[in-house]
């Protein structure tokens, strides 16, 4: 059984969570949106990355943990030239040993405008 975690960020409207938890594990996922409008942050994939980053913490830290906890991202990205901006603004927020990650690139994400999201499995002590 899950358990929804309240993050405290503009929730979508979509039929969907930004954070549940099965026991020890936590799933979360986070875009480049302000956490209290919603809204995209405009600007080029390091403002992205860095909103999407924040509100991943936001996210883990409500649910008891921090990034250190992240054992697992995949990274969507919509455009494979955005995989360096997006690894400099993900090494300065997570230290080795790093999470095992994936990165895709698509077609599009849902939002307009938006560059990145991120799916991520954290594990509580």
């Amino acid at each position: 059984m899950i358990e929804r975690i309240d993050t405290g960020i503009a929730p979508s409207s979509a039929p969907v969570n930004d954070a549940v938890r099965a026991g020890k594990q936590v799933w979360l996922v986070a875009i480049a949106e302000d956490p209290v409008s919603g809204e995209i942050v405009q600007g080029g994939i390091e403002m992205q990355a860095e909103r999407a980053i924040a509100n991943l913490d936001t996210a883990v830290r409500a649910a008891g943990g921090t990034l250190a906890n992240i054992v697992q991202v995949q990274v969507f990205l919509v455009d494979k030239a955005d995989a360096a901006g997006m690894n400099r603004v993900y090494a300065s927020h997570f230290q080795p040993p790093y999470p095992v990650r994936a990165t895709v690139v698509v077609k599009e994400l849902l939002a307009e405008g938006l560059r990145i999201e991120l799916l991520a499995t954290a594990v509580l002590e």
